[in-house]
C-alpha cells in the first residue's frame, strides 16, 4: 500500500491529480475485469488441522508460566549418510513451517563430531507461544514432514529449553 500511495502521488504531482485519478480507476476497472476471467487456482494445500505433536513433557519443579520466555526448542535428527544433501535441502523447505507457526530464530547445524547428526534450533517469544505452535501444524505440514522421515535412521529427539532469568 505504501508503494502504491507513493506511485500515485508522483503522478499526481507529474500529471496531475485528474489523471491521477483516472489511472488508478482505469486500473481498478481493468485488474476487476482480469479477476473475472482469470481465475486463481483452487488451493492445493489442505490446511485443516494435524496436531501429532505430544505436549512437552515438563517436571514440577520447572513447569513454567504461560508467559516465560523466551524458548528454545531443539530438534536433534540421525540422517542416512547417502541421505545428507537431501535432508538438508528439506529442512530449509521445513523453516518456513516453522517460521509461520511463531518461530522467531530459525537454524539446522551439523555436527562436527558425530557426522550423521544433525540439530534443528528454532527460538519462539514465550511458552504459551510455543504450546499455540502444536495447534497450527496442517495437513499440508504433514506432508512435509514425512518427507523428512524418508532421511532418518530414527525417530527425533525434541529438547524444550527456557531462558533462565536470574531471580531463579
Amino acid at each position: 500500500m505504501a508503494l502504491g500511495s507513493a506511485t500515485w502521488g508522483a503522478i499526481a504531482q507529474r500529471e496531475g491529480l485528474q489523471t491521477a485519478l483516472l489511472s488508478a480507476g482505469i486500473g481498478m476497472i481493468g485488474t476487476t475485469v482480469l479477476a473475472l476471467f482469470a481465475k486463481l487456482p483452487d488451493a492445493t494445500s489442505d490446511l485443516s488441522p494435524w496436531n501429532h505433536w505430544r505436549a512437552p513433557a515438563v517436571i514440577k519443579d520447572v513447569a513454567p508460566e504461560l508467559e516465560r520466555g523466551p524458548v528454545l526448542v531443539t530438534v536433534e535428527y540421525a540422517v542416512a549418510p547417502e541421505m545428507k544433501a537431501g535432508f538438508v535441502e528439506a529442512m530449509h523447505q521445513y523453516e518456513r513451517v516453522r517460521r509461520r507457526d511463531g518461530a522467531s530464530r530459525w537454524g539446522i547445524f551439523h555436527d562436527t563430531q558425530e557426522g550423521d547428526r544433525y540439530l534443528e534450533i528454532f527460538l519462539v517469544s514465550s511458552w504459551a507461544e510455543h504450546l499455540r505452535q502444536h495447534e497450527r501444524q496442517t495437513q499440508s505440514d504433514r506432508k512435509i514432514e514425512q518427507r523428512l522421515r524418508i532421511y532418518l535412521l530414527s525417530d527425533p529427539e525434541v529438547r524444550h529449553l527456557i531462558y533462565a532469568h536470574s531471580r531463579e
